[in-house]
């Protein structure tokens, strides 16, 4: 099951469960689609496998089975923390 984390590991944009702005690669790492366009044209920096839309978990779901509470946070080249 995917762990749906909160935010984006290059500017740390929130990404809640809806977000319709988070992308992962195979090993989910979770980036927002501004940082996956703009800093890594759609390449995972820590895998180099592609970026895509990460799922959206139904909302009656999250109860049982809820999203990650766990930030990742990673200092890549070109990654500034939004305010």
């Amino acid at each position: 099951m995917l762990a749906l984390r909160p935010s984006c590991e290059c500017c740390d944009a929130d990404l809640p469960p809806d977000s319709d702005q988070a992308v992962i690669c195979t090993f989910e790492c979770t980036f927002c689609r501004e940082c996956a366009a703009e800093t890594f044209s759609h390449v995972c920096p820590n895998c180099g496998g592609g970026l895509v839309t990460r799922p959206i978990r139904p909302a009656g779901l999250l109860s049982r089975f809820p999203a990650s509470t766990d930030r990742v946070l990673k200092d890549h080249p070109g990654c500034t923390k939004v305010a």
